[in-house]
């Protein structure tokens, strides 16, 4: 025996007598959500986010680990924590050393830091390679996994819509069944009504309101995906064609590497980032793959003299006005990709086409006179990428009927821990791409340049440092700032993590931009300036018990005007019973804000498959309450109760989602089978 196999054997053997003691790994399913939010701490939390998909799909590789002794790279590009070097060096590393014995072994791989291997371990497994493993459909019925999900949401207060406006009851409800087998096939079925909607009634005979059907097939043959019903797409760095959710401007250097994740199920209930048809991906040989795909759709909108003047995007049907905006007009898409992998280098071409039924002629004002409009329209791009040594580039171009936008991305990895990032963009005013969505200060890769610098790096044991400045400028008028305007954004976090459970980090962010005063119709524009402040701290003890803690501050000011100012407090604490299945997790948090621009946001945790943060201003308190208890390996339920007391106002929210008095109180509850 050599000496790097005798060095290799004393360390495993060592890593597995630690991890005896300690008990590090949680296989929760918390740790999905906890993976996601840490990711995005950065992220501006303008839009909500509908991340049912991605914790889905992360929640499913838990149950079916990656084997790490056959792992590809295409199955390790699924997670945003892993970035090109590191997922290069674990393939070398069973490549020169053989099949890993345990998973511990990630901590001999080259760049593999330990907060990484700490998300990684959940999802990630090594097992010695069968290679009888195969699809066959002699299988699929005797070994594949079902789940069946239903849930009800039970609010304990009524808003002014269901006095006259809404048609349906203020419940919620979700079904949702899903089939799997190992990694070849999936199917599921999904149907939603929400709260205010009608049920086997009026405009839904049909019993529910929306209904979704997915099937998706890997790796059988040279088909390497076949996805019927709803489904994702997402090519090149997203200027063509993306439904995937992105990062952003999160804290961690390696998530915002924009991996081609091709054909995708759809399984959430997301009634409006989805294609419905037939996708499918074809090896043509082993470096070039071709992807094709086509889908025709109904979607919500206003028609009036036979034009598009609105599309509709939430999805709710609750009042007569709102159903009359279901599926007022359609649109076929088609498209295709190829790309070419060879080595380090990857190239790819992405077109689209797609077309409405009526034409999309919606109110042109100022600061949107350059918005897309019309009947047809296509986007082409092409997107590389290449990494040579320490060094990673990758973009894309693309063009549209009007318009160019081309984002490109260089890394450079000088030593191990440390990451420099240096990020460009460009989207023309009048860039049109109805599904493109990329990296930006804005949410439309449209009339947007900057560039973006960020350095991470980890000189000292258990602490990591990461700073970024992003420069911005929008060439013309952008909602609520009526001239072509610029703006910066800095952020700078601290992370400490200790060798066994206890990890914090301080966070900070600076930004200035630019905007209409109220009031003034846009002859009065200041510039603005934003900080943010955010502590937290996490301690667990192995799955029995964690808390965590989380201070805000937030102050906003716009120049010549009077700051004003925002915190919160929220402490949460959750114990699993050793003696008994249960789980309990309660939240409790204390808000106070001046206005809007200073709310603040409170992470909680939910329901399975569910990432909830929900924004406060004024002043009040938050206090949540989760169960889950597991009735045998085949059921389990959850529930959570959540209620809001303001302490500065006698009613809550406006118009037909008015609520009186100060408290809004509601239950949610979720039965899962899995057999």
């Amino acid at each position: 025996m050599n000496n790097n196999c005798l060095l290799r054997c004393l360390v495993v053997m060592n890593l597995l007598l630690i991890t005896l003691v300690n008990n590090a790994q949680n296989l929760s399913p918390e740790v999905v959500e906890e993976v996601m939010e840490e990711l995005s701490v950065n992220n501006d939390e303008g839009e909500e986010i509908d991340w049912t998909d991605e914790l889905h799909e992360l929640s499913e590789r838990m149950q079916q680990p990656v084997n790490l002794n056959t792992a590809t790279k295409e199955q390790l590009e699924q997670f945003p924590f892993l970035s090109d070097k590191q997922i290069e060096n674990l393939l070398a590393y069973v490549y020169i050393h053989g099949q890993m014995q345990t998973t511990y072994e990630l901590q001999l791989v080259e760049e593999m830091d330990r907060k990484t291997i700490q998300y990684l371990m959940p999802f990630v497994c090594a097992q010695p390679i069968d290679k009888s493993s195969s699809f066959s459909w002699n299988e699929v019925l005797k070994y594949g996994k079902h789940e069946l999900l239903t849930r009800f949401d039970v609010p304990f207060y009524t808003r002014k819509g269901y006095e006259k406006t809404y048609l349906g009851p203020p419940l919620y409800h979700s079904l949702r069944y899903g089939f799997r087998y190992r990694d070849y096939l999936y199917a599921g079925l999904s149907a939603e009504k929400d709260a205010g909607e009608p049920f086997a009634a009026l405009h839904n005979k049909q019993g529910y309101d929306y209904y979704s059907f997915y099937l998706l097939l890997h790796h059988i043959g040279r088909l390497k995906t076949l996805a019927l019903g709803n489904y994702r797409l997402s090519f090149g760095q997203g200027l063509v064609v993306s439904t995937d959710y992105l990062m952003g401007k999160t804290a961690y250097a390696s998530s915002f590497t924009f991996r081609n994740s091709g054909i995708r199920k759809h399984s959430s209930t997301d009634e409006y980032n989805y294609f419905r048809g037939v996708a499918a991906a074809v090896s043509l040989s082993k470096p070039l793959t071709f992807s094709a795909f086509y889908s025709h759709r109904t979607m919500d909108g206003v028609i009036m003299d036979n034009e598009i003047t609105s599309i509709y995007k939430s999805g709710l049907h609750r009042s007569k006005s709102e159903a009359n905006k279901k599926d007022a007009f359609t649109l076929q898409l088609a498209g295709g990709n190829l790309t070419y992998r060879y080595n380090n280098l990857k190239l790819g071409v992405t077109g689209i086409y797609y077309v409405f039924n009526h034409p999309y002629e919606p109110e042109l004002r100022t600061y949107s006179k350059y918005n897309l409009h019309g009947q047809s329209f296509y986007n082409i791009g092409v997107d590389y990428s290449y990494r040579w040594h320490q060094f990673s580039f990758q973009g894309e171009t693309a063009k549209g009927k009007k318009g160019l936008a081309s984002l490109n991305r260089l890394q450079y990895t000088p030593v191990q821990g440390t990451k420099l990032m240096l990020t460009y963009r460009y989207y023309s005013i009048d860039y049109w791409a109805f599904y493109a969505r990329s990296f930006g200060e804005g949410s439309a890769v449209q009339n947007e340049n900057g560039w973006y610098m960020a350095v991470e790096t980890a000189p000292f044991a258990h602490f990591k440092f990461f700073a970024s400045a992003d420069f911005f400028s929008f060439p013309w008028w952008k909602y609520r700032i009526s001239k072509p305007s610029q703006g910066m954004d800095f952020s700078f976090q601290t992370t400490y993590s200790s060798r066994k459970n206890l990890t914090m980090y301080v966070n900070y962010r600076y930004k200035q931009k630019e905007r209409d005063v109220s009031g003034t119709q846009g002859k009065e524009i200041l510039p603005t300036y934003q900080q943010r402040v955010r502590y937290r701290l996490n301690y667990s003890y192995g799955e029995v018990f964690s808390f965590r803690t989380t201070l805000d501050y937030n102050r906003f000011q716009m120049e010549g005007k009077e700051a004003v100012q925002g915190f919160q407090a929220t402490q949460m604490i959750s114990y699993c019973l050793p003696w008994f299945p249960l789980t309990a997790t309660v939240q409790g948090s204390y808000f106070h804000t001046d206005d809007y621009d200073s709310r603040v946001y409170i992470t909680e945790k939910g329901l399975l498959y569910t990432f909830y943060t929900p924004s406060f201003q004024g002043e009040g308190f938050r206090m949540v309450a989760c169960l889950q208890y597991a009735l045998d390996k085949h059921w389990m339920l959850r529930m959570k109760f959540g209620q809001t007391i303001y302490n500065d106002c006698q009613k809550i929210g406006s118009g037909n989602d008015l609520i009186s008095g100060n408290k809004k109180a509601d239950l949610q509850m979720q039965l899962r089978l899995k057999f």
